[in-house]
C-alpha cells in the first residue's frame, strides 16, 4: 500500500552486552563450522531482563525523540516466551510507558511482527484523521530451557533485546512511502513439522528444534519446492514495495535486513537482488544477532544515530518469518 502523510517520527533499541561467538565455539555451545557460515562475531545475551522490559526500555527512547506526538495505538511483536503465562505484554508496555490509554494489542508473526505491525499501523493511522500517532515495540529473550540460541536454529544465532519505532501523521525524520505483505501457507508446515498438536507449551519437545521441524517437513515437500516458494515470496514483496513507492532498487540507499547468517543472506537478499552488504545493516548485525521480529526496528536505530543517513535518501525494510510472510516498506529520509 501507498502512503503520503504517515511518519516516522521517533526509534529506540535496548541491547544487552554481547559474547563474542569465539567464546561460544570455545565453550562447545556451538561447533566452529556453523559459526564460520553464519559470519557472527557476537550475540547479545540478557543476564535476566525479558523481552517486554527490553521493548519498554527501547520505547522510552522512541517516545523521548518525539515527544510531541499523540500514541492512539500500540502494537508489541515478539517471536518467544515473554516471561509469564496467559498475560498481555502489549498491556504492559500501555502501563509502562504511555500517560494515557489507547488500543494496545500484540502481533505474533514469528521474525516478521514488527514489519507486520509496521504495516498494521499505518493502515489505522491512515484510516482517521483524527489520529495522531502509533508506537511499534518488539523484544525477546532466546533463553534455556526451552530454547538453545546457538543451535536451536542452525545457519542463524538468536538474540536477545528489543526495538521500538513511532511513527506520526504530523511528520518525523522521515517518511513511509509504502508497506507491502506477501504470505505463502503453503509453507506453514516448515516450523511445525510432524509432532501432533499438544495440550501444553513443550509437550511434544523440552527444547525448540527448528531444525528437526524442517527436515520433517521437507520429508514431504522437496526442498528446491520450498526454496523456490520462499524466493518467490521474498521476490514479490520487494517489487510491490518498490513499485508502490514508485522508485527501483537502483533508488535505494540502505537496505535493513534481518539479522540472519551470512549464508542466508547471501542466498534471500544479497545474491537475488544485487545488494551490496556494504549498503546493508549486516555490518552491525553480524555483532547482535537474530532479534526476532526486532531486527528492523533496531537496525533503522543504528543507522538514525551512525548519522549515515541523509536527506533525500531511500531504505528498503526487509522482514520474513516463519509462515510464510514477506513485509517490505521503503522510507524517504527528510531531515
Amino acid at each position: 500500500m501507498r502512503y503520503q502523510s504517515i511518519y516516522l517520527a521517533g526509534h529506540g533499541s535496548s541491547l544487552p552486552a554481547a559474547t563474542p561467538v569465539a567464546t561460544a565455539v570455545e565453550q562447545g555451545l556451538l561447533d566452529a563450522r556453523t559459526a564460520r557460515q553464519t559470519g557472527a562475531l557476537a550475540v547479545t545475551v540478557s543476564d535476566g531482563t525479558s523481552g517486554p522490559e527490553f521493548a519498554a526500555t527501547a520505547a522510552r527512547a522512541a517516545l523521548a525523540t518525539a515527544p510531541q506526538v499523540k500514541v492512539d495505538l500500540l502494537l508489541h511483536a515478539s517471536v518467544y516466551y515473554q516471561g509469564h503465562d496467559l498475560w498481555a505484554p502489549a498491556s504492559y508496555l500501555q502501563r509502562e510507558v504511555l500517560p494515557e490509554p489507547c488500543p494496545a494489542l500484540e502481533v505474533r508473526q514469528l521474525s516478521n511482527g514488527g514489519m507486520a505491525a509496521l504495516q498494521l499501523a499505518a493502515g489505522y493511522l491512515a484510516g482517521a484523521a483524527e489520529l495522531d500517532g502509533a508506537l511499534l515495540t518488539a523484544g525477546d529473550r532466546f533463553c534455556p530451557p526451552g530454547f538453545d540460541r546457538w543451535r536451536g536454529d542452525p545457519g542463524t544465532l538468536y538474540a536477545d533485546g528489543g526495538a521500538a519505532l513511532l511513527l506520526s501523521r504530523r511528520g518525523g525524520f522521515a517518511r513511509l512511502r509504502s508497506v507491502v505483505t506477501v504470505s505463502d501457507p503453503e509453507l506453514e508446515g516448515m516450523h511445525r513439522g510432524d509432532d501432533p498438536f499438544g495440550a501444553a507449551p513443550f509437550e511434544r519437545r523440552p527444547v525448540i528444534d527448528l531444525e528437526q521441524a524442517k527436515q520433517a517437513y521437507f520429508a514431504r515437500a522437496s526442498t528446491s519446492f520450498c526454496v523456490a516458494r520462499v524466493s518467490a515470496g521474498q521476490r514479490a514483496a520487494v517489487k510491490a514495495a518498490l513499485a508502490e513507492a514508485e522508485t527501483e532498487l537502483a533508488g535505494i540507499d540502505w537496505f535493513v535486513l534481518p539479522h540472519l547468517g551470512r549464508r542466508r543472506l547471501e542466498a534471500t537478499y544479497f545474491q537475488p537482488f544485487g545488494i551490496d552488504p556494504a549498503r546493508s545493516t549486516w555490518q552491525w548485525s553480524r555483532s547482535v544477532g537474530h532479534l526476532g521480529a526486532a531486527d528492523q526496528f533496531a537496525g533503522l536505530d543504528q543507522l538514525r544515530r551512525g548519522g549515515v543517513l541523509r536527506p533525500g535518501q531511500r531504505c528498503l525494510l526487509a522482514g520474513i518469518g516463519a509462515g510464510f510472510s514477506w513485509t517490505c516498506a521503503v522510507v524517504e529520509v527528510l531531515g
